[in-house]
């Protein structure tokens, strides 16, 4: 796994922390890779849905 340093607000690390507080999530870092793949997540069904929306030359 690769290690990555990131500046983020204080507003939302205090957000992230509260998750952390409550058992959302174990650890700071386990919500921000949750973060990160619900973006991924999220930027390949908006890619897959504009790729099936494409219309073709022809029309069958």
């Amino acid at each position: 796994m690769e290690r990555v340093t990131l500046r983020i607000p204080k507003q939302q690390i205090e957000e992230v922390e509260q998750m952390v507080e409550t058992g959302e999530f174990p650890n700071r870092s386990e919500a921000i890779r949750a973060a990160v793949r619900d973006m991924l997540n999220e930027h390949e069904d908006e890619t897959t849905e504009q790729t099936t929306n494409k219309r073709s030359w022809a029309k069958v």
